[in-house]
């Protein structure tokens, strides 16, 4: 269950947070907990969250270790601040930052080189959805963005689908939509790495997720977990649905 705080809270704020989440969420049992800050508050969100069970992530990185690339964060500075994941390809990256299935792909083998989880994003837009081309999108998305990672490396990604008009909008793809999509998802890493890395494989969904359709998204067989936008600057909020 992971939260993607985008552009909100304070260092203060990320502190209040914790105060009022930590006890709410120390009883989930059978679950992972991120929290995705902003990059200021990491190392706070990361101190706010010692001994716990929650793990910290960042919401994008940048493909090369080090250099003249101003403004940009890096796959070890992540690590060394204590973030154990990070969101790449999100759906406002690709919407308003120019990213592509190929910069996807690049961000993801450098966070898998710094030691990090990647959270790797995949979605339609609206006018996809309504001409009928869900299944195309997601599939060059998978193909040019994940697919050409090795098995191993296959092996240590979550894979986020988020209908990006369901996105911010209150518009939440059904369960049954969103069932769909994760099954055809599964069904490319199948073909790619065999049943077993399928099977395996964790696909989050992202969208408007709230803890009162939580339960129903998470009864569907091939929904693994949630990323939360929103719902998870709340506290109460977020533990409603990590404990759904």
């Amino acid at each position: 269950m992971a939260g993607n705080w985008k552009m909100y809270k304070t260092a203060q704020e990320t502190c209040v947070f914790f105060e009022k989440f930590r006890p709410l969420a120390e009883k989930a049992q059978g679950r992972e907990i991120v929290i995705c800050p902003a990059f200021p508050n990491l190392s706070v969100a990361v101190q706010a969250t010692e001994g716990t069970r929650i793990e910290i992530g960042g919401q994008n990185l940048f493909w090369k270790k080090e250099g003249a690339f101003t403004g940009e964060v890096s796959g070890p500075m992540l690590t060394a601040v204590g973030a154990r994941w990070v969101i790449i390809g999100h759906s406002e990256r690709r919407q308003y930052f120019g990213e592509t299935d190929q910069s996807v792909y690049d961000k993801t083998i450098a966070a898998l080189e710094a030691g990090l989880k990647p959270i790797v994003c995949v979605g339609e837009r609206l006018d996809d959805r309504e001409g009928g081309r869900t299944e195309a999108v997601l599939a060059t998305q998978f193909r040019e963005g994940i697919a050409r990672l090795t098995p191993g490396q296959f092996a240590k990604i979550a894979i986020a689908y988020e209908p990006v008009w369901a996105i911010g909008t209150g518009r939440t793809a059904t369960p049954e939509i969103a069932s769909d999509a994760h099954k055809f998802i599964r069904g490319e890493a199948g073909r790619k790495y065999g049943s077993a890395a399928a099977e395996s494989v964790r696909i989050l969904y992202g969208g408007s997720v709230k803890p009162d359709n939580t339960k129903a998204l998470m009864a569907q067989e091939d929904i693994d977990g949630t990323l939360v936008g929103g719902a998870s600057l709340d506290p109460a909020s977020f533990a409603a649905i990590v404990n759904f």
